[in-house]
């Protein structure tokens, strides 16, 4: 048998190892820095997102809701573009239909867009899971025993959010 660090089908893993749980940014969505599950076993990716109201915006359609900001229970409102909606299985293994956005993510030094479905996790200890798609095809390993290897999120130059914010309280 040959070993897994062999297999001619294996690309060489170029990136860095990131903990169960690491500091990311969420710019687009106005979000600075939260703290995030890293969760392999989970597809797609999860925000706890309060008061959906999907809207039209020349024949595209979009989604109003609450962010988490970094004072525990306040939101702020903000939108984006649905890029799907799709049935999605909670932490208990049922299916739910979910909205789905995309955004751009600040992990470390790096910076991707990733998508996020929107999702009640109020009874939750993070506002945000990232699946295992969010950090495919990047070169990270996680290191289920370590937390907050890749540091705070890069003070890069973010894009502008989408909307004016104006915080909620829950």
């Amino acid at each position: 048998m040959t070993p897994p660090s062999a297999s001619p089908n294996k690309r060489p893993r170029t990136g860095e190892t990131i903990g169960w749980r690491e500091h990311v940014g969420l710019p687009d969505l106005g979000i600075a820095e939260m703290a995030a599950k890293i969760d392999t076993g989970a597809r797609t990716s999860a925000l706890h997102a309060v008061d959906h109201e999907v809207f039209d915006r020349q024949g595209v359609r979009w989604v109003r809701f609450g962010a988490p900001t970094d004072r525990p229970g306040r939101f702020r409102t903000v939108e984006s573009q649905i890029v799907d909606e799709r049935e999605i299985k909670n932490t208990g293994g049922v299916p739910e239909r979910r909205l789905v956005v995309r955004t751009t993510l600040l992990l470390g030094r790096h910076r991707w867009h990733i998508d996020v479905s929107l999702a009640d996790r109020e009874k939750m200890e993070f506002d945000l899971i990232l699946g295992r798609t969010a950090i495919r095809r990047r070169g990270i390993l996680v290191d289920p025993g370590r937390s907050f290897l890749a540091g705070k999120p890069a003070d890069q130059p973010a894009r502008p959010a989408p909307t004016e914010f104006k915080e909620l309280s829950s």
